[in-house]
């Protein structure tokens, strides 16, 4: 599957609006989103089937990895190259079993302990919430930049922090030790959402640039 993916801004697609996540995913990547995750949790994997193909379809013609969240099957039915599961979703080894060893396996953390337990079965991790955040209020209180920099003590794999990121606020979890900035609202609930895209890029670019970013 996918070689070397960017997680530098990881936009996750929501259905919000009347937008589709077609709609949402084809905007983040005019914007310039270098990965896509699709998220649906409310309708069965099977009703959203032919949108993850598409989705996987503009990806690969973008060069732009594409993650399914929750499911190993629909990731596997859609191309997609790889997953994304929870602490209360699919179980993170049997989803690599499912995938194989050339898929891409993310799981989340919302604590260093949780952390700790899913390195070994990751290729990435989902930080977070490291903000407030609207998405999932029944989320745990945020680990701020000072839980993600303990996390990236801990742990040698990509760290994708989450929940409540906009452009403004991305800066100093960079500086944590975040390799990529993970967003749903920051770009689904924006009116022009490939613009949305191009600023969060933007302030990206300009915080590394500024060496906020540890390496």
């Amino acid at each position: 599957m996918f070689g070397q993916p960017d997680y530098t801004l990881y936009v996750i697609t929501e259905r919000w609006g009347g937008r589709t996540h077609l709609e949402v995913a084809q905007a983040a990547l005019a914007g310039g989103a270098t990965t896509i995750q699709l998220r649906e949790k409310e309708l069965p994997p099977e009703q959203v089937l032919e949108e993850a193909r598409e989705i996987a379809r503009l990806c690969r013609q973008a060069g732009v990895c594409f993650i399914v969240n929750d499911y190993p099957a629909l990731a596997i039915q859609a191309g997609a190259d790889g997953v994304h599961v929870g602490s209360s979703d699919a179980d993170p080894a049997q989803a690599r079993r499912e995938l194989g060893l050339g898929a891409i396996v993310g799981v989340s953390a919302a604590s260093l302990q949780e952390a700790l337990a899913a390195a070994p079965h990751a290729d990435y991790l989902g930080v977070g919430p490291v903000y407030g955040t609207a998405t999932k209020p029944d989320a745990g209180p945020p680990l701020g930049g000072a839980g993600l920099a303990a996390i990236r003590r801990a742990v040698t794999l990509p760290l994708v922090a989450i929940g409540g990121i906009n452009a403004d606020n991305l800066a100093p979890l960079l500086g944590a030790g975040a390799q990529g900035i993970a967003v749903i609202s920051a770009v689904t609930r924006e009116a022009d959402m490939a613009e949305a895209t191009r600023r969060l890029r933007r302030a990206i670019t300009e915080a590394r640039r500024d060496g906020k970013e540890t390496r």
